[in-house]
């Protein structure tokens, strides 16, 4: 792999400098630098290089040597600086060459990013202290408890704090790379991206990293799991805290205790994150607004609205623009 990448002779290209060790997850490298590269080849301007502590190739997770540029001294100053992940950061101490490679390049760049565990590196470095982050779901406790003044959100895809970006697991990556192409570019840009190589618009990072019934402790007591399933496969039905507490034999109350202890939510919180999430789904696959609505159980287009704006920041309407797979951009959309 060669930084060489974009280095067309434009002296306004942005540098994104990848930093990278032995032991770095190869998808959290190449996810992101292919998006890089593919906006670049539609009109962007990005130089991609890559840097290692000792300046020397690196051994991946997949037992490949990455080639780089250099060490972080001989890059020039980068717009953005992109740590990635592997095991190694989440297992033992970051290495301080490592920690020291972050320190010397993020006062000289606009932005920060991790991807994954890189996270870890960030935090020991002290850029996280303070700000909101999150990493891949499995090491979200251990960041939390080992940098206690990080401001952990450990189910978001993706968390902006500041100029300092930090994200969950590979494909995470890859949504958050997309999403900063776009900040550079404009959305359309970015949507040409995302067709280019056949996968979804990004998805906002403020989405979690699990379908609310596929949360990472299932329901212990089968009554609970028995209402979770129900929910989740029909979101349409009258979901009140009594109906749910009555199809278990429970009081309102108990459900709600229940939920506390094992879903840390409420009945009524958990029943909206199924029906966002599922509307999500149909948006995205195009389908229009009142019939969404319906079919993920908000009743009316405008209780939907609302749930949409107050948890995503964009209207249902917005969301499928910005949203919508390649697939139904690239064809016609059938009449539902």
């Amino acid at each position: 792999m060669s930084g060489r990448h974009g280095d067309l002779g434009e002296p306004d290209a942005r540098d994104v400098v990848f930093v990278v060790f032995d032991g770095v997850k190869m998808l959290d490298v190449t996810g992101p630098a292919e998006v890089f590269a593919d906006a670049h080849r539609f009109g962007a301007r990005y130089r991609l290089r890559y840097v290692s502590p000792s300046g020397r190739p690196v051994r991946t997770s997949i037992g490949l040597e990455l080639p780089v540029d250099g060490c972080p001294g001989s890059a020039p100053d980068p717009d953005t600086v992109i740590v990635a992940g592997g095991d190694v950061l989440a297992e033992e101490p970051v290495a301080p060459e490592l920690v020291g490679a972050v320190r010397e390049l993020a006062p000289r760049s606009r932005r920060v990013v991790s991807i994954c565990t890189g996270s870890f590196a960030l935090a020991a470095a002290g850029l996280l202290d303070g700000r909101r982050a999150t990493t891949h779901w499995q090491h979200a406790a251990l960041l939390a408890r080992t940098h206690p003044l990080v401001r952990m959100e450990p189910d978001a895809l993706f968390v902006e704090d500041d100029g300092v970006f930090t994200s969950a697991g590979v494909s995470a990556g890859i949504d958050l790379a997309l999403a900063l192409v776009e900040q550079d570019h404009g959305p359309e840009l970015a949507r040409t991206v995302a067709r280019d190589l056949v996968m979804f618009m990004q998805r906002p990072g403020g989405q979690s990293q699990f379908s609310a019934p596929l949360q990472r402790h299932p329901p212990r007591t089968a009554g609970l799991r028995t209402v979770v399933d129900l929910v989740a496969a029909r979101p349409d039905l009258d979901h009140s805290a009594h109906a749910l507490a009555a199809r278990v034999g429970v009081s309102p109350r108990q459900l709600a205790r229940m939920f506390a202890t094992e879903l840390q939510s409420t009945p009524a919180r958990f029943v909206e994150q199924v029906r966002l999430e599922h509307a999500q789904a149909l948006l995205a696959d195009g389908h229009g607004v009142a019939q969404v609505a319906r079919r993920s159980g908000f009743g009316s287009a405008e209780t939907m609205r609302r749930t949409f704006v107050s948890r995503l920041g964009l209207s249902p309407s917005q969301y499928r623009a910005r949203f919508g797979t390649t697939r139904r951009a690239a064809e016609p959309r059938r009449t539902p």
